[in-house]
């Protein structure tokens, strides 16, 4: 018998819907053929496995334009004969599609969870090597042309942690090379939305001498609308130590933020 009528005869063979002599038919072809007791016995499980899923319930209308469809589809197959099925038969069909569907569609969104992981895994482990690579080159002390190669490494990261600003505050407030100070306040500035990095900001212009770098701070402070620091900017202003073009600058700070 021909694989394509086998499998045809042997859902319904399964169903229970064959005439006799078709039965008879199929129950020779499963004791003779090998390959057709395979497919019966695979047959069967699927059926059995759709048997024990919920009841499909489709609204009449939509159970009517299912079939005129199904119908109308087989019926352009088969030279416009249109072949009898039992509406049992056809709401097998509907349930075997709407599995096939609901294993696709958690098929995928497992695998884009699986990738998702993977992206994440593979984002995390480049940030780790940015970070040792910055922290390697900031701690490079005989040149300071190696640690402003640190701090150009940390201008690619989108968001610090908690190490990496604590780095670059250090840096900046330490550093023996002015150059340097300003680069570390520039990478800095990139992050000050994030608390640890406003904060930091206002602390370090209370402990800076380096005119320079005190004017720059000033002037980043008043641009990122930090009111908090209104109260160190006073403090500078009528610094007598401090040189005047520092005390203008803070007195100008004042004015744009009060």
């Amino acid at each position: 018998m021909e694989k394509e009528k086998l499998e045809s005869l042997m859902i319904e063979y399964v169903d229970g819907t064959l005439s006799q002599s078709d039965r008879d038919l199929i129950e020779h072809e499963i004791k003779q053929n090998p390959e057709a007791a395979i497919l019966f016995n695979q047959t069967k499980e699927v059926l059995q496995a759709m048997n024990r899923e919920s009841q499909l319930e489709p609204s009449s209308s939509l159970r009517s334009k299912f079939e005129k469809e199904l119908l109308a589809a087989i019926a352009q197959q088969k030279g416009g004969r249109v072949i009898p099925m039992n509406q049992k038969f056809i709401y097998r069909i509907a349930a075997g599609i709407v599995l096939v569907l609901t294993a696709g569609a958690l098929f995928y969104w497992i695998n884009k969870g699986i990738d998702q992981d993977r992206e994440l895994a593979r984002l995390n482990e480049e940030m780790e090597q940015t970070k040792s690579m910055m922290m390697a080159l900031l701690g490079n002390q005989s040149s300071a042309g190696q640690r402003i190669h640190g701090i150009s490494v940390a201008n690619k990261i989108e968001k610090a942690d908690d190490e990496i600003v604590n780095a670059l505050v250090k840096t900046m407030d330490h550093d023996p090379n002015t150059n340097v100070r300003l680069a570390a306040m520039e990478a800095l500035s990139k992050f000050h939305q994030q608390p640890i990095v406003r904060s930091a900001l206002i602390k370090s212009l209370g402990a800076q001498t380096d005119p320079a770098v005190q004017i720059a701070l000033i002037r980043l402070l008043v641009e990122i609308k930090e009111t908090q620091t209104l109260k160190e900017l006073q403090r500078i202003s009528t610094d007598e130590n401090a040189l005047p073009a520092v005390q203008d600058e803070a007195h100008a700070g004042i004015m744009k933020l009060s």
